[in-house]
């Protein structure tokens, strides 16, 4: 090696995020990356969270190999990142030893278990291709159903949702409450998709970029693209049943998915208008006031009933008390939005396109979402 040519060293990165401190291993012979900035070299990052998975990693690996291979060979440039979410186990040792022999293979290790939520949002931030597609660490979703989602996104959407039609888990703890949890979603949320819960998708990265995840909410990624007006579609992939570890999921998932769908709605509904939600019940709660203390007056008029033995009177006082509050509290949300949108600057619409339009002042910037023109391939 000549000695003007500097060597590259295997060095230790870190990364802050929302989460705390993670580790990103860096593979000897590669270049540094700023947060957020694509590598125009990689055009797909398969992003891969994993908690407790050392059974699986070398199956995992061995169908990865085929996985990058197949989409090498199609033209494609792509990446893997792993995310260790705080393993307790052998998990990442055993990737770390996996990544030595794959320069395509990124690590980031958690200090601690923050989620899959937490472990999916860190790998969209460090992800460096055009398109992102998460999936699940367990192969339960086939990483060679990854090209049919790229060939539907050329088609011309931003968004592509693997549908497991015929998914392989156990009927009553786990499809059941899939199939109740998906209607549901789809009737709030107006956005239908026949399975929220398959992790296997394909995202355009300017669909992810205004998204910011918190709970259980990286399943309700393609509402929150949708209202900002993303094309969705589905696509059937396979499903295989797990064949080692255990499954992190269970009965109880179902009602974090139901407080983080509430989250969504509000969201979605009332973010720059919360008076509205607010000051209507309210208004409904000072109305039912009313109408009890009329009717206890009318009572004790008309029949001499005693008021202060009347149920309908203590009705009344904690309904109209109640609803004042829902009116200030109302009041109080509207403060906390001005101040939200206009201490970031936070514009409170998306521009798709414009035409003929000037350019933007110093210190402005308008960020279309998502275009209708030329999109990445």
């Amino acid at each position: 090696m000549s000695s003007a040519t500097p060597r590259i060293e295997r060095t230790r990165s870190v990364y802050h995020g929302a989460w705390g401190v993670v580790s990103l291993s860096t593979r000897p012979g590669t270049v540094g990356y700023k947060q957020g900035v694509p590598d125009r070299a990689v055009q797909v990052s398969i992003v891969i969270p994993c908690y407790n998975e050392e059974a699986t990693v070398a199956r995992l690996c061995a169908a990865l190999d085929d996985a990058v291979a197949k989409l090498q060979a199609g033209g494609r440039s792509s990446e893997v990142l792993i995310i260790d979410d705080g393993s307790s186990d052998d998990t990442f040792p055993r990737l770390k030893a996996a990544a030595a022999s794959r320069p395509w293979m990124r690590l980031v290790r958690f200090r601690r278990n923050f989620g899959q939520t937490a472990a999916m949002a860190a790998g969209f931030d460090l992800a460096r291709g055009d398109v992102v597609v998460p999936m699940d660490a367990d192969l339960q979703n086939d990483p060679d159903d990854i090209p049919l989602l790229l060939s539907r996104l050329e088609e011309g959407y931003d968004i592509v949702s693997g549908w497991r039609k015929n998914r392989q888990d156990k009927a009553l703890s786990r499809r059941l409450p899939s199939v109740i949890a998906n209607w549901l979603i789809g009737r709030v949320s107006g956005v239908r998709l026949h399975d929220y819960g398959c992790t296997l998708k394909a995202y355009r990265r300017e669909v992810l970029a205004p998204v910011r995840l918190y709970g259980e909410m990286h399943r309700f990624i393609p509402i929150y693209a949708k209202w900002a007006g993303a094309k969705i579609t589905e696509q059937v992939v396979r499903h295989h049943p797990r064949k080692e570890g255990k499954s992190k999921y269970g009965l109880a998932r179902t009602l974090k998915v139901l407080l983080d769908l509430t989250t969504v709605k509000f969201l979605g509904d009332y973010s720059t208008k919360p008076l509205y939600l607010f000051g209507l019940w309210g208004f409904l709660c000072i109305a039912a006031g009313f109408v009890s203390g009329a009717i206890t007056l009318a009572e004790k008029f008309m029949y001499g009933y005693f008021a202060h033995k009347n149920p309908l009177l203590l009705l009344a006082v904690m309904l109209f008390v109640v609803g004042i509050q829902l009116i200030g509290m109302g009041l109080l949300a509207e403060l906390l939005v001005r101040t939200y949108h206009e201490s970031q600057q936070k514009a409170v619409y998306l521009i798709a396109e414009q035409v003929n339009a000037p350019a933007p002042q110093a210190g402005k910037a308008v960020v279309p979402f998502p275009s209708e023109g030329k999109r990445p391939g």
